[in-house]
């Protein structure tokens, strides 16, 4: 069974990697959230439409601000700690309580991509799920056509399990995905430190 932290199971406290800030989204976000969100590459491979208004980023702040407040499974933002702009998201989509597993998601904005930064990102947030919660398990997807996804998955030290044919439909089409998973068993605390996170993607 999972195990409630003192503030909920799912309180997304901030979180730090060297070069980033974890933390819950909030209202003010809404103008850098549109600002990656409405680009349509960032929008190729995700379960998300590319933005067309800013009112679309204020509605998403809105909503994960009421799963923050009933401790449902919710996103971070990702903070660049250089210009203190909203980046990207990473965070939980579901979880199985019988089965003490989670799925993580998360986006990044374009030109950040191929720069370590969500390579970083991952790692905290493992490394934060198997220490405050009784998680056996933590999964992740992408579509086959988004390899690179892959990479950041493997360097974080989760395993490709296989290929789930046509399991999401996606802008108007049935995709491929690979899951990848981390258990406990595989996880070792103080694994990656401060210093060695990939430079490259």
């Amino acid at each position: 069974m999972f195990k409630s932290n003192p503030y909920g199971m799912f309180s997304m406290p901030t979180l730090e990697t060297p070069r980033l800030i974890l933390r819950r989204i909030a209202m003010k976000d809404a103008q850098d959230i549109f600002d990656y969100s409405r680009d349509t590459e960032v929008a190729r491979h995700v379960l998300w439409s590319a933005q067309k208004h800013i009112s679309e980023a204020k509605d998403y702040c809105r909503y994960m601000m009421r799963r923050y407040k009933y401790d449902e499974p919710s996103s971070w933002g990702i903070i660049l700690k250089e210009s203190g702009k909203l980046v990207g998201t990473i965070g939980y989509m579901t979880y199985s309580e019988d089965n003490n597993s989670v799925e993580l998601g998360y986006s990044l904005a374009r030109p950040l991509w191929n720069g370590g930064y969500m390579t970083e990102a991952l790692s905290r947030v493992i490394e934060y799920t198997f220490e405050a919660m009784e998680v056996n398990r933590i999964e992740a997807q992408h579509e086959l056509t988004n390899p690179a996804s892959g990479r950041v998955m493997e360097k974080c030290g989760m395993q490709r399990e296989g290929v789930l044919r046509q399991r999401l439909y996606n802008k108007g089409k049935y995709v491929d995905v690979a899951l990848y998973a981390i258990l406990r068993e595989d996880w070792r605390p103080g694994k990656k430190n401060a210093d060695s996170f990939p430079r490259r993607f």
